[in-house]
């Protein structure tokens, strides 16, 4: 089975993430922050990572960087969701190894839309 790791500081918007990827089948898991998802990251590198790009204590950019820059830090997807329609701070994103972003609000059928567009067999 596939895994997740799903990055967002809302307890909201992490359940509701939670819950798709595991309707999806992903066995997923939580963090509400980017240093408790990089120590996730250390301890098993995701096939997926789900960040929201906003975080507090990290900046999603920060994140990605430091993940990139782990022992198999190229495997897992990296899928951002922002509410910023920025195009410089997506370009950024990609440029810095974020393999695409999905527009909050989303929904199942987007997120899938986007997992089956990045190779993830759902």
């Amino acid at each position: 089975m596939k895994n997740c790791l799903v990055v967002e500081d809302s307890r909201v918007m992490r359940t509701v993430a939670r819950r798709i990827f595991e309707e999806l089948q992903f066995e997923t898991g939580e963090a509400e922050d980017g240093m408790g998802g990089l120590r996730a990251c250390h301890d098993k590198m995701p096939d997926v990572i789900f960040l929201d790009w906003n975080l507090p204590s990290m900046p999603g950019l920060e994140f990605l960087k430091s993940v990139r820059g782990q022992q198999n830090g190229a495997h897992p997807v990296i899928l951002f969701a922002t509410t910023e329609n920025d195009a410089d701070e997506i370009a950024a994103a990609i440029a810095a190894g974020a393999d695409d972003y999905i527009m909050k609000p989303y929904d199942r059928a987007a997120l899938r839309t986007k997992l089956v567009e990045l190779g993830q067999p759902v």
